[in-house]
């Protein structure tokens, strides 16, 4: 159930391209199935009427899209940003990665988004999806429409919600939610409850069916270098499928490290993963860590905020000390 209607961000999106505060919209289109949304960008009332989309599979984070986009020629660029999706915006801008002032930001409300890979595992042959109250009418192929419960369809970022409260934007449209207390961690402690070989073999078997496509990469918003080190042909990883078991995780520890006080947790890695890999897992195990260590923190939770671990102070911990608590595995 979307807390907001499609009507009223259209004719947000038209007024403000009418009234000349924009020249594009950043926003969702359909794709060949109701399920199949994928960014676009819209340039008139009627093009926002033909295909602009707004339901329960908006899951992309624009917040990335903008760095390409505010590049392009004069005027602002509309964007509708999700709560989760604000951090990630401010994050961005602490990072210079985008001009502020060549956007026009507008926050939504959302109730969690559905994730259709949950869906096809309870209804073979999926042709369209509806939303009504707390279930979830699903029209398929060979079992006409079934009725499944919308909080079971939920992936794992909206079933932990870390905050329905957006932390940046221009306008606000619809009601302002709270920070969440959403037990995110306990994944993540699951984990690390396991012995170093239980956890060993929980990551061979999840990485090991990694493709190499990269669309992790491709949509973090953390990872914005111009040229990745695992494009660059003198590297010898460029662009393949792993030859050895020890590329196949290199990849994903490297990447983690990476984006390590920088991530905001926002789930697109896992959200876009063809093999369904829980990547973010990795990366809320560092968040965990840096709570633990220095201090609880949120990436993007204001612009211009620094990590803990880009600072120093007297209390920080010192080399070694993980080690010896025993909170250094993932």
């Amino acid at each position: 159930m979307q807390e907001i209607k499609r009507e009223i961000l259209t004719a947000k999106a038209a007024e403000l391209l009418e009234n000349g505060t924009v020249t594009r919209v950043l926003g969702w289109k359909r794709g060949e199935f109701d399920y199949d949304v994928t960014p676009a960008v819209f340039e008139s009332a009627a093009e926002l009427e033909e295909g602009f989309v707004w339901n329960d599979f908006c899951g992309a984070n624009f917040s990335k899209y903008l760095i390409k986009e505010t590049a392009k020629g004069e005027g602002k660029v509309l964007v509708f940003l999700k709560p989760c999706d604000t951090y990630s915006f401010n994050q961005l801008l602490t990072e210079h990665r985008f001009d502020r002032e060549k956007v026009y930001a507008v926050g939504v409300p959302c109730a969690g988004m559905l994730d259709i890979s949950r869906i096809k595992e309870s209804a073979e042959g999926v042709l369209a999806v509806r939303t009504e109250g707390d279930q979830v009418l699903v029209d398929t192929l060979y079992d006409g429409t079934l009725t499944l419960d919308r909080a079971e369809l939920l992936p794992d970022r909206c079933k932990h919600c870390k905050s329905k409260k957006h932390v940046a934007y221009d306008e606000l449209l619809g009601e302002e939610g709270e920070v969440l207390d959403s037990h995110r961690f306990d994944e993540v402690e699951a984990l690390e409850k396991m012995t170093p070989d239980e956890r060993f073999a929980f990551w061979q078997n999840e990485l090991s069916r990694c493709i190499r496509c990269n669309a992790c990469r491709d949509v973090c918003p953390a990872c914005t270098c111009e040229k990745c080190v695992f494009d660059n042909p003198e590297s010898g990883v460029e662009n393949k499928a792993a030859a050895t078991s020890f590329e196949e995780k290199m990849f994903h520890i490297i990447r983690a490290f990476h984006v390590v006080g920088r991530c905001t947790d926002c789930g697109e890695c896992s959200r876009v993963c063809p093999q369904h890999i829980p990547l973010h897992l990795l990366n809320r195990k560092f968040i965990k860590d840096i709570d633990n260590f220095y201090g609880e923190y949120q990436a993007g939770a204001e612009v211009g905020s620094r990590a803990p671990i880009v600072n120093y102070t007297e209390g920080d911990l010192e080399p070694g000390e993980a080690v010896k608590r025993g909170e250094t595995h993932a």
